[in-house]
């Protein structure tokens, strides 16, 4: 046996020979994050507020909510961001998550497109069209939301549930008339594809993204989420008020044109609120519609799909 061995056994048998709280001591705490591409990650990275976490961060890459949904839901991630109306889909269904901590962009973050030079000048030009968006989220409702507000029956609109890389290349062949979609699809499409906004979705819809955690992480890791929290509303801070430094970093973390996410940034204004009374109630008025509508498949109680504590001491 070498000296080498030697040293690495004793050293093996020494940690496993110490109290189990010193060898928990010795343990780095974990928050394992579910991202979805150009999301938190980049946005917390750029901003510097992930500099001397007191934890360590093990990311995940998921490429829509749906994925990072069914991870949280199987507690292979503790906590990721997602579109209200999909958290409140999948909670729903019995899923173990909460929601704890929120951000809001503007309605007109959520629109209608169109082709620049095609004859759709109106929502009510949508009779008899065939529209792509992405069932069960925050599209698939404010598509309703406009539609109900023009007095279009759904029925007269043909849709295509397709998600966003699909719908894309759907829309740019003209296999569909118009897209409802989020930014920055939105802001790529009228910058890079001569796109036209039909109409958004502003007054019709929160616009939010919540923060969702498994139960089992809240009930274990709260400090760290609480901490997790207050970086994430700086992130959002700094942001607003960073914009093009903010589209600049972010365009070379995913490859995307910088005055596409510039544009997009500008049309969001993504900050980061408190999950009060008042934001329940317009959960519960949206959630209600939706699932009147069939987007969520079940009812809702929002004050118990969230934790309210994380976020008290932010300003609305």
């Amino acid at each position: 046996m070498t000296a080498t061995t030697r040293r690495a056994l004793l050293g093996a048998s020494t940690l496993l020979a110490a109290p189990a709280g010193l060898r928990a001591q010795s343990t780095p705490k974990v928050l394992r994050v579910g991202n979805q591409r150009g999301g938190l990650r980049s946005l917390l990275e750029v901003s510097g507020v992930a500099e001397d976490l007191p934890y360590r961060i093990d990311w995940s890459e998921f490429p829509a909510a749906q994925p990072l949904l069914e991870a949280l839901n199987a507690n292979a991630v503790d906590l990721g961001t997602m579109g209200d109306l999909n958290f409140f889909s999948v909670y729903s269904s019995g899923a173990p998550i909460k929601a704890f901590s929120a951000s809001r962009s503007d309605g007109a973050s959520q629109a209608i497109i169109v082709r620049g030079d095609g004859p759709i000048r109106e929502v009510a030009d949508l009779r008899g069209k065939r529209v792509a968006a992405a069932r069960g989220g925050w599209t698939h409702y404010s598509l309703l939301a406009i539609l109900h507000r023009a007095g279009i029956p759904f029925s007269d609109v043909r849709f295509a549930w397709l998600l966003p890389a699909e719908a894309a290349l759907a829309f740019r062949t003209g296999e569909v008339d118009a897209w409802s979609i989020w930014e920055p699809y939105t802001s790529l499409e009228v910058l890079n594809f001569g796109a036209r906004v039909l109409a958004d979705a502003r007054g019709l819809t929160p616009s939010a993204s919540l923060l969702a955690v498994n139960n089992r992480a809240l009930a274990e890791r709260r400090e760290q989420l609480q901490d997790f929290v207050q970086r994430d509303a700086r992130a959002w801070g700094w942001a607003q008020a960073n914009r093009a430094a903010h589209a600049r970093a972010t365009a070379q973390i995913i490859r995307q044109p910088e005055p596409v996410l510039l544009r997009a940034y500008e049309v969001n204004r993504t900050r980061a609120v408190p999950i009060d009374d008042a934001l329940i109630r317009e959960f519960q008025q949206a959630v209600d519609q939706a699932h009147a509508w069939g987007v969520i498949p079940g009812q809702v109680k929002v004050a118990e799909a969230v934790d309210q504590s994380f976020t008290r001491s932010l300003k609305a």
